[in-house]
């Protein structure tokens, strides 16, 4: 790994011919690990599910034992006290903000030259802003917060050579005492965010998060919000506008507006960035074949979401398919809490270039737009376009 990959939105041919003949296979990873590949949407969902597959492997200590990266009744601890504050309602009553600030930008590159990069100018600001505004960062900090968010976010903790895990190591530390000081003075002089509300969070069994736990809620947030969000509004507008289908949703109602947005995470989804590995905790069998304890199991949404028997004719973007639910956000116990804003910022998205850059179009062919590859998350490193 990884597989060659014919061009920027299909999976990996090797991906299908895997599925029909061996969904559960043995690869060895970027940095020469032995790992089980998954490529079926059954067993994706399968291992996604099931306790006996976790975020470490059996017996090792766990490092993210302050966040929600954990298993077992920690998990189950944090997930009861944050998922308040983390409700489709909760998150649903963001919609307006982030429309507005998705049209500000937009309508700010409208009113400047006819091209710019997608990713500088508009995807990276708009999720940052989000990501700033949920936490309550002050304007005056939000500069500082994204030079170390961006510094944090390359962080591939699985398959980086050690000169990588050092840097992301200093880039978290860095980011961490930032959180730590913005958990400080919510404490007080609480506001109308997220954090605060976590701050203010109790049950009578599980108790309150405790700063170490705030702290790593908030940069949790950001690992997962920042450069994911980011990459999937400059991913999906790459496909809308090589299918031809970004301008019709300047008048598209809201039902149409979501269709688009399944597809674009059903059919992007792996491409900009896949589940953490999974640890088998004991011999399990998986799909006919059989993986012990303590296996490193990598699950592929990519080639889940082209399963055909799932998915008819998994390769044609087709908003007004009727399929089975992608995987995107995760199953189970691990089901991502921000799964709706993360759906809000890309609709929003997707409507305010559509209306307000009419005639946008890719300034370079899609084929030759260069994708980063560093960290969990993938994406255009630059998205240039054009505008009437």
């Amino acid at each position: 790994m990884p597989f060659d990959r014919p061009g920027p939105f299909g999976p990996p041919p090797l991906y299908a011919r895997l599925r029909e003949h061996g969904p559960v296979a043995r690869v060895r990873t970027p940095n020469g690990r032995p790992a089980w590949l998954v490529t079926s949407y059954d067993a994706v969902a399968a291992v996604l599910a099931d306790r006996r597959f976790g975020l470490t492997p059996p017996g090792d200590a766990v490092p993210g034992h302050d966040t929600l990266f954990q298993d077992g009744e920690a998990h189950a601890r944090l997930r009861r006290l944050v998922s308040g504050a983390f409700s489709p309602r909760s998150l649903a009553a963001l919609r307006p903000r982030v429309e507005e600030l998705a049209t500000g930008l937009a309508a700010g590159l409208a009113r400047g030259a006819k091209s710019a990069d997608l990713v500088a100018e508009f995807a990276a600001p708009l999720s940052i802003t989000v990501i700033g505004e949920l936490l309550g960062v002050a304007i005056g900090e939000r500069d500082r917060f994204r030079r170390l968010v961006d510094a944090a976010s390359g962080a591939d903790f699985f398959f980086g050579t050690p000169d990588d895990l050092a840097a992301a190591a200093r880039a978290y530390e860095e980011l961490g005492a930032f959180a730590a000081a913005l958990v400080a003075a919510k404490r007080t002089e609480p506001a109308d965010d997220l954090l605060s509300r976590l701050i203010a969070v109790r049950d009578a069994d599980d108790g309150r998060l405790s700063d170490a736990e705030l702290v790593a809620m908030a940069a949790t947030i950001v690992s997962a919000g920042y450069l994911s969000a980011s990459n999937a509004v400059c991913a999906g507008t790459l496909r809308l506008l090589a299918e031809g289908r970004l301008a019709a949703l300047a008048s598209a109602t809201p039902e149409q507006v979501a269709a688009v947005v399944e597809e674009v995470l059903r059919t992007q989804s792996g491409r900009t960035g896949e589940p953490f590995p999974r640890f088998a905790q004991e011999d399990v069998e998986l799909a006919g074949a059989a993986i012990g304890a303590g296996d490193m199991v990598l699950v592929r949404l990519e080639a889940a979401h082209h399963d055909p028997r799932h998915f008819a004719d998994p390769g044609r973007f087709d908003p007004d398919r009727r399929s089975d639910p992608s995987l995107v956000f995760g199953h189970g116990m691990h089901y991502c809490l921000g799964a709706p804003l993360a759906r809000t910022e890309l609709g929003a998205a997707f409507t305010a270039l559509a209306r307000h850059l009419p005639g946008l179009r890719l300034g370079t062919p899609a084929g030759e737009i260069a994708w980063t590859s560093a960290g969990a998350d993938s994406g255009p490193a630059a998205l240039p376009v054009a505008w009437d």
